[in-house]
C-alpha cells in the first residue's frame, strides 16, 4: 500500500473543516517522511499541516485525515 503527503489547512474560524491537497504518493516510508519533513522546514507558516497517511487508496487516506478523534485521557500518573 502506498503512502500519501497531505497539505492541510482550515478556513479561519472553522475547527471541523480541513482542506485536504494531495502533495504525492510514494512506495516507501522513509521517501513519504523525509517529503513530508522538508516542506515543514521549507513552510514558515503555521498556516497548514503536513501529514503522511498509509492507506489503500487515496479515499481512504482522506477518510481518516477527515475523521474526528476524542482527546487522549492522560491519566493522574502522566501529567
Amino acid at each position: 500500500m502506498p503512502y500519501y503527503l497531505f497539505k492541510i489547512s482550515r478556513p479561519e474560524g472553522m475547527k471541523l473543516v480541513k482542506n485536504l491537497e494531495l502533495l504525492g504518493v510514494e512506495e516507501s516510508f522513509r521517501l513519504a517522511s523525509k517529503s513530508a519533513k522538508s516542506m515543514r522546514s521549507a513552510d514558515e507558516s503555521d498556516l497548514f499541516d503536513y501529514k503522511v497517511m498509509f492507506a489503500e487508496n487515496q479515499l481512504s487516506a482522506e477518510e481518516q485525515l477527515q475523521e474526528m478523534r476524542d482527546k487522549p485521557v492522560l491519566m493522574e500518573f502522566e501529567r
